[in-house]
């Protein structure tokens, strides 16, 4: 792992993902660039002061944000730039130009408002990016490393896309993955083909010596089984796939990814189609 991209607006929600991003850059000894968009031109603009001192303003809490965290930060160089324009557009082509392995942002769910534009433009970046994604809560309690990652099986065709990411992840880390196979029908040929999955998987990480478990669920509401499997084992991370069968590669986040996305307290890797065969 090289470029980690990190979506700041200063809110806490940006400074809490920041926070993960420096755990993750520091076991991988990656690099962070921290990015700021400037949306003054935006005729809903929150903010009325010139241009000119804004954009001096935001240089000046850069500096201390990097003199802030510097002692705690082992990984690569810690930067930040400045951009212009649409935010997700901004953060995910800067991302696309530099190459990143991964983009982190805040996100504050569904269930409140985090101040500024982070939170809102959370499910865009993860929507629209070239690489994956992780969006952090920020009441989630962030650890010194990535213990427990937890990756769901079902049986849609492209399940398996996120192994490589997360098998990668949890090698960079030492993470012990928790894969979970579920079964949201009672059809038999439905089971198999999650067994299938499951048992590629499991074949992978024995190869590449990734430390895992594996448990098996019969659930009606798989997005639900999955958060509370994560929460009750004190997991660091929810590796899901953002596309359902039938609308990949559109730009959109499908139903599951989304709930999950907005409803996990736990923070959440999102894995795109294209990015399957990824490695870092």
């Amino acid at each position: 792992m090289k470029n980690i991209i990190v979506a700041v607006d200063f809110s806490g929600g940006s400074i809490h993902a920041l926070k993960y991003a420096i755990k993750l850059a520091n076991s991988a000894k990656a690099n962070i660039i921290m990015v700021w968009v400037d949306k003054t031109s935006e005729p809903d603009s929150i903010y009325s002061i010139s241009v000119e001192s804004y954009r001096t303003e935001v240089v000046r809490r850069f500096n201390e944000l990097t003199e802030q965290f510097k002692p705690e930060f082992t990984g690569g160089k810690l930067e930040y730039k400045l951009r212009k324009g649409k935010i997700y557009q901004e953060i995910v082509g800067f991302a696309q130009s530099k190459n990143a392995d991964l983009i982190i942002t805040g996100s504050h769910g569904v269930s409140g408002f985090e101040e500024y534009w982070i939170g809102s433009n959370a499910n865009r970046i993860v929507a629209h990016a070239f690489c994956p994604v992780i969006t952090v809560r920020n009441k989630f309690e962030i650890k010194d490393h990535i213990q427990k990652i937890v990756m769901p099986v079902d049986n849609s065709s492209n399940t398996l896309g996120k192994l490589n990411v997360t098998a990668c992840l949890a090698k960079h880390t030492g993470a012990e993955i928790h894969l979970i196979s579920i079964y949201s029908t009672n059809l038999k040929t439905m089971h198999k083909r999650v067994e299938n999955f499951a048992d590629k998987a499991i074949k992978y990480f024995e190869k590449e010596s990734v430390s895992f478990v594996h448990e098996h669920f019969q659930t009606q509401n798989a997005t639900k089984s999955v958060i509370d499997y994560a929460i009750n084992i004190q997991a660091d991370l929810i590796a899901i796939m953002t596309e359902q069968e039938d609308n990949q590669s559109n730009g959109i986040i499908g139903p599951n990814a989304r709930q999950i996305v907005n409803h996990s307290p736990i923070p959440v890797l999102s894995v795109h189609a294209a990015d399957a065969n990824k490695t870092f």
